[in-house]
């Protein structure tokens, strides 16, 4: 599993939405996630800023 402390600074991005989205499932879901979904956030962070929002974009889209 990555560092908290890791995670923290990969979340801090080039725009306030994305750090503030960002850093709120850290903060509020992250520890109580399953091993999955930490994956899946550890992904998102390893996209660059442009193609993590347009998969937030999409995502928000499509509910």
């Amino acid at each position: 599993m990555v560092e908290l402390s890791k995670l923290r600074w990969r979340c801090r991005r080039g725009t306030k939405e994305l750090d503030l989205l960002l850093m709120d499932y850290l903060e509020t879901r992250y520890s109580t996630s399953s091993e999955l979904k930490k994956t899946q956030f550890v992904e998102l962070l390893a996209l660059e800023d442009d193609e993590l929002m347009l998969v937030l974009m999409d995502f928000i889209n499509s509910i």
